[in-house]
């Protein structure tokens, strides 16, 4: 039985990112649901584990890791085969780090700052401003494809796989709108050929915008 463990939620797009760098890895785990709503995170157990009860949180052997980017880098230079998915080159390497952090602080901020309120308290009347918020990430994403396959070069990289966790949920707040974002758009189907991209992350995508589809009011 492995030693690793996942705590996380499938809606949740970080949880999402580090299932499909597990599954690319092939790497065995288990994966243990944390009800979010119920308030599960907040429990003993888990706040002795993480006090800043968040999801994901990995457990390796007794290292305990949170955050989502935290988790990925070090899966893959602990456990891949190759360093093809992040890179030890240091300028390739910069790169993908740049998209971590554009994932973090555009993208998944964006989707943040809307579900969260929605979520915890209830708020469906979202401010136009961070609908044009989710607008903007997908000008750069769309820019950063321009001339490549991946959000960085080529090949597959673990910034694409946390970039299309979080971008597979925007739609929940605004429609990826295929003329506009022709790259973006192709980029996804792309990903979505991987073998376990559709278990580890559509089903978990579609939840989580059937929860604010149609229960959002734009002001």
């Amino acid at each position: 039985m492995s030693n690793i463990i996942l705590y996380g939620t499938d809606i949740s797009p970080p949880v999402r990112a580090c299932k499909l760098v597990l599954k690319a890895l092939d790497l065995p785990y288990q994966y243990k649901n944390v009800d979010l709503l119920k308030g599960e995170h907040h429990s003993e157990e888990f706040l002795k584990k993480n006090p800043q009860h968040t999801v994901p949180l990995l457990d390796d052997n007794g290292l305990i890791i949170s955050d989502s980017h935290a988790i990925v880098c070090y899966l893959v230079d602990k456990y891949a085969n190759s360093d093809e998915l992040y890179p030890k080159n240091l300028g390739k390497r910069a790169l993908v780090n740049q998209r971590l952090y554009f994932e973090a602080t555009v993208l998944f901020m964006s989707l943040k700052n809307v579900c969260a309120p929605f979520f915890l308290r209830n708020v469906s009347n979202v401010p136009q401003e961070k609908v044009d918020n989710v607008e903007q990430g997908y000008k750069h994403l769309e820019n950063f494809l321009a001339n490549d396959l991946y959000v960085v070069g080529d090949t597959l990289t673990i910034a694409d796989l946390c970039c299309a966790a979080t971008v597979s949920s925007l739609p929940g707040v605004l429609e990826l709108d295929p003329v506009k974002y022709p790259k973006i758009t192709a980029w996804l189907e792309r990903l979505s050929q991987l073998p376990y991209y559709k278990e580890e992350n559509d089903l978990g995508a579609e939840q989580f915008i059937s929860h604010l589809k149609g229960a959002l009011t734009i002001v």
